[in-house]
């Protein structure tokens, strides 16, 4: 126990750029390792890129076809022998779902012992939620995590989102954009309580920065009026009245917005454009019919109207932006018309978190071609109270 809160007491002492070298620090000291290495999800979550804080961080690692991505992807913890002699333990490093990357631990194989082991996935699991305070306050671990440069409107995207996974004991939740460093107008936005989760999906009109902007101001509309405590429909229309106000209809955000009451699973729904929502229930999947509505900042003044649906335990939903379900493959068939359900099904086993990466491998090899829009998809997970 001692050690255990030598680690937690240090990483808070630490500053901010240098938690890696102190807990590389007190796991040498504590344990014998022989070296210890961060390893950070890049923006596409398609590679592991090796942190230093001095920025002279080697090659990226695969997510697929490497311990370190099986351990990523897992969620679990992986050893792999080295030379006979030496353990190297490859730990997921995440916060409440969000997978951050791998802290890979080198032990001498004698010490590799089950209750150390325990100890180290400790440590991995503090790190993360020290990582996550670390970066009010640092660059180093954002500029670790690109394998190319953003563009200015995807790193105004990447700052607005809450995180790309979120984890609770009635639901879990994953998503993800592309291109990833090329985004503009989609987003999504979730908060819950001990009540509700609310969960936005925006895309606004228009490409590059204009289109941030605008996704920017109807997020942030979305959130003013949701942390009011006001209603959905409500919050809509003053996310509806902000943009009306300044673009006056000539730019707008076609928007998604769900409230599930976690007590019920009833979910409140305001669809107020392109973003789809469909459900998987057992083996069947199927179009969720809303009641389409005005985008926000079309008209002003519009009056929006929620409809109400229920999800039960086990019920897997999934929201995609018009450049998934309106993408074409080469013979010209829509990708929502039979490959979105495909899709679906082949990632039946995996855990929300992985599952939009898994649509989006699919999508892009169902159009064979690079896309100029944006592509999003949201997977929510659905359990419901387990308890009472």
């Amino acid at each position: 126990m001692t050690q255990r809160c030598d680690v937690e007491r240090a990483l808070r002492a630490s500053a901010p750029h240098a938690l890696v070298d102190t807990l590389r620090a007190v796991l040498t000291r504590c344990y014998g390792a022989l070296s210890v290495q961060l390893l950070l999800a890049d923006y596409g979550a398609t590679a592991l890129t090796p942190f230093d804080a001095l920025g002279t961080s080697g090659a990226s690692i695969p997510v697929a076809n490497s311990a370190e991505g099986r351990a990523f992807g897992s969620q679990e913890p992986r050893r792999q022998i080295q030379q006979g002699e030496v353990v190297e333990h490859h730990l997921p490093v995440s916060v409440r779902g969000e997978r951050t990357g791998i802290l890979t631990v080198r032990l001498p194989v004698e010490r590799s012992v089950p209750h150390t082991v325990d100890e180290l996935v400790h440590a991995a699991d503090l790190l993360g939620h020290e990582l996550l305070v670390a970066e009010r306050d640092t660059d180093v671990y954002q500029r670790a995590r690109r394998i190319s440069r953003l563009t200015l409107a995807a790193e105004m995207q990447w700052q607005l989102l809450p995180a790309r996974a979120c984890s609770a004991a009635e639901y879990a939740i994953g998503a993800q954009l592309e291109p990833a460093y090329a985004i503009h107008g989609d987003n999504y936005d979730w908060a819950s309580d001990a009540h509700e989760l609310t969960l936005a999906v925006t895309d606004g009109m228009g490409t590059g920065v204009n289109a941030s902007l605008l996704t920017h101001l109807a997020v942030n509309a979305l959130r003013n009026a949701r942390r009011a405590g006001i209603g959905l429909e409500d919050q809509a229309a003053l996310a509806d009245q902000a943009l009306y106000a300044q673009y006056r209809g000539a730019s707008y955000v076609s928007t998604l917005l769900l409230r599930f009451d976690l007590a019920t699973g009833r979910v409140q729904a305001v669809d107020a454009g392109s973003p789809q929502l469909w459900r998987m229930r057992g083996k069947s999947v199927e179009l969720i019919d809303l009641d389409p509505q005005m985008p926000l900042g079309m008209f002003e003044e519009t009056h929006y109207v929620a409809k109400e649906f229920e999800v039960l335990p086990g019920d897997r939903l999934l929201i995609v932006s018009d450049g998934v379900y309106a993408a074409v493959s080469p013979e010209g068939e829509g990708y929502a018309r039979r490959a979105l359900a495909r899709a679906l099904h082949a990632s039946t086993l995996l855990p929300a978190a992985t599952v939009p990466r898994a649509v989006l491998r699919d999508l892009a090899d169902y159009r064979d071609a690079e896309s100029l829009d944006d592509s999003l998809v949201v997977c929510i997970d659905w359990f419901g109270k387990t308890g009472g």
